[in-house]
């Protein structure tokens, strides 16, 4: 079996990437928690068909962009041409409490008072980021994708750049791609790992729009301009669906894995369920124009990624759409944001956490919101033990480090004790798990120590070593060697 070398990166539970063997253990999707309504997409340029939101945290302020649309519901179905779509922005302190800078740029209704900060072909799914490439120039500071029609009626991408993030130009008039659907939140940014720009853009499996399935296809290129043919993310053991959006960026702990929040999509026809949910007669009218505007659900998966195409993609919704309420479980419904973002506890002095925003009463009244979900650092996935008991056991490791970190939750009764073992399986002498003193609490990085708090592990650096992990009541979310 090969070594696998961590250095001090951190690494996450989310695959079996270091486990070699487990029993009494598994590994557990864990689920953020519903928070606050944090914005409702109520200006007059805004309305019901608000979505496709980017969040980020730019230098002690949070930065967000979505698409302003109005989608109508009335007796005759749903108005979709009757607004132009335009992308604003807003900004936050906290992440919690936004507001709509004017930024003065376009006009809507004879004033420029507003917040909108593009108008105009490639609208679509514009989706900004911050570059950190270290070669990018001033002007390219912040880039972003935007879909469009060309003159000639085809689909394509422009690529976007802009030095503040608010005043926007294309980096070239002739677009970036050409030969995909694009008929969604289109996504590019840099991966600072790789040292290259990566792209991820919606198709049909049936290479003609709106034939086959909905699906996610990724790109590479050395300057954001020039992409590689695009080739099909594979899931390997993961059920065949219809994927939205895909929300993928470099995990912000451990950019090495990418992490994906795609929208699945579900057509479940009329029936007595579907008719028990939520806003049955804005349904009805929707179904008019489309039935699967009316039938159609969507939620949230889980899926992760050490290579940037082959993803483990859970199948139990990370993100469930939650308790029937007005303006939930319905077609366009609970789409999140792309780039999660780390925001201040909810429970006071706790520590900080992650932030994931979900768009809500998508085609309801005249407005959609977004509601936040919080959820632990490094918690998408957790090493669960029961109280009775399990353990896992790595493969073997050299790391860089010199303690052993982990990011982990027990109940009172329960614990982890940790022991290292020599690539062959045999106990070091002094790491035994009789050695270690039992691992208890609620912490985001806890050292763990051996013989009455000896914890410097530099003499076995060298390796390789393995871990092996003897849980109760626990969960393991992830682990690094500092």
């Amino acid at each position: 079996m090969s070594t696998i070398d961590i250095g001090s990166r951190l690494e996450l539970m989310v695959d079996d990437y270091l486990i070699d063997e487990m029993e009494g253990v598994e590994l557990r999707l864990q689920h953020p928690t519903p928070r606050e309504t944090v914005f409702s997409f109520n200006a007059p340029w805004e309305g019901s068909g608000c979505g496709y939101v980017t969040v980020f945290e730019d230098e002690g302020r949070y930065r967000m962009y979505y698409k302003a649309w109005h989608l109508p519901v009335g007796e005759d179905g749903v108005v979709t041409d009757g607004s132009t779509l335009q992308i604003c922005y807003a900004e936050s302190p906290d992440g919690i409490h936004w507001e709509r800078p004017e930024v003065g740029l376009f006009e809507y209704d004879g004033s420029k008072e507003n917040n909108i900060v593009f108008s105009g072909p490639g609208s679509h799914g514009f989706s900004p980021f911050k570059d950190p490439n270290p070669s990018a120039p001033p002007e390219a500071r912040y880039k972003a994708f935007g879909h469009g029609k060309a003159p000639d009626g085809s689909r394509v991408i422009w690529a976007h750049q802009s030095p503040d993030g608010i005043r926007w130009e294309r980096m070239r008039e002739k677009p970036v791609m050409d030969q995909y659907a694009f008929d969604s939140q289109n996504l590019a940014f840099f991966d600072e790992t790789r040292g290259e720009y990566r792209a991820y853009v919606r198709e049909f499996s049936g290479r003609e729009m709106g034939k086959g399935m909905r699906g996610i296809m990724t790109a590479t290129s050395p300057d954001f301009l020039d992409w590689t043919e695009a080739e099909w993310l594979e899931y390997p053991g993961a059920p065949e669906e219809q994927l939205y959006t895909n929300q993928i960026a470099p995990c912000s702990r451990a950019p090495h894995i990418f992490v994906g929040l795609p929208a699945r999509y579900i057509e479940r026809g009329w029936s007595p369920s579907m008719r028990a949910l939520p806003d049955p007669e804005n349904r009805e009218m929707r179904a008019r124009t489309n039935e699967r505007y009316g039938t159609a659900l969507s939620d949230t998966l889980l899926m992760t990624s050490r290579d940037g195409r082959t993803f483990k993609r859970w199948g139990e919704a990370f993100v469930p759409p939650g308790p029937q309420r007005p303006g939930t479980w319905a077609y366009g419904d609970h789409y999140v944001n792309w780039q999660i973002v780390e925001t201040e506890a909810t429970i006071t002095g706790g520590p900080n956490e992650l932030s994931i925003y979900a768009v809500e009463d998508y085609w309801q009244g005249n407005a959609s919101s977004l509601r936040r979900y919080s959820l632990r650092k490094d918690g998408f996935v957790a090493l669960n033990a029961p109280l009775s008991g399990g353990e896992m056991v790595t493969k073997p490791l050299t790391f860089g480090g010199a303690r052993l970190v982990l990011n982990f939750a027990t109940s009172a009764a329960g614990d982890i004790r940790v022991e290292l073992q020599d690539a062959s399986g045999a106990p070091i002498a002094g790491y035994m798990l009789d050695d270690c003193d039992p691992v208890f609490g609620d912490e985001i990085e806890r050292t763990v120590t051996w013989r009455d708090g000896e914890s410097d592990l530099s003499a076995l650096a060298d390796g390789p070593i393995r871990l092996r992990f003897v849980m109760r009541d626990a969960d393991l979310f992830s682990l690094r060697f500092s």
